[in-house]
């Protein structure tokens, strides 16, 4: 039987279902190789062990809503009873309940599935969170640049205005003053002439 279940991902037979991970009756019942029907009344005669924490009852708006529980459109063919959720505990209390040999062993597979899951949704919050942390870093950097390039723009305004300056000086040296045209005093000793 199990060869025939190879082919079946048992993590996507694990839904979110009011905030909890879950299967449903009629996945778990053909993973099993019973009929739902036969799932149900075997936990029915064990209530005790089925607290709401381990299984709850579908409600008809959950069903609506969901996108795995799909109605049969064929005539006569309709949701009688609203399907039961496991959640991981209920899973593995089903194991108590149907004791054949195919019910150990994809209780076994089902279990890892949960942890597999668990471990993905770890790894995915690890990510998220270095994310979270390089984006921050990357803000900061970019605030960074952000001021470096204001203190460059500062730095070359004011080295603009410097080379302004001298070049306003060089003009101001190189403008020729008119020739003084009065005569120019001999410098030296004067001699007195005699005459």
């Amino acid at each position: 039987m199990e060869n025939t279940l190879e082919p079946i991902r048992i993590e996507s037979l694990i839904y979110e279902i009011r905030g909890q991970k879950v299967m449903l009756d009629r996945d778990l019942a053909k993973l099993y190789g019973v009929e739902t029907k036969v799932l149900n009344q075997a936990v029915k005669r064990n209530l005790k062990r089925f607290p709401e924490d381990f299984m709850f009852q579908l409600t008809n708006e959950e069903c609506l809503r969901s996108q795995f529980v799909t109605l049969n459109t064929k005539q006569g063919h309709h949701l009688k009873y609203m399907p039961y959720a496991f959640t991981e505990q209920g899973v593995a209390m089903l194991s108590s309940v149907l004791r054949s040999d195919t019910a150990i062993s994809i209780n076994i597979r089902i279990m890892r599935a949960f942890v597999a899951i668990r471990n993905q949704i770890y790894a995915f919050d690890h990510f998220s969170s270095e994310l979270t942390a390089i984006k921050a870093k990357l803000e900061i950097l970019e605030r960074n640049d952000e001021d470096n390039l204001e203190a460059i723009n500062d730095l070359s305004e004011d080295i603009r205005q410097e080379i302004d300056t001298i070049y306003q000086a060089i003009a101001a040296l190189s403008v020729k003053e008119p020739a003084d045209t009065t005569p120019r005093q001999k410098i030296g000793f004067k001699t007195q002439n005699k005459q």
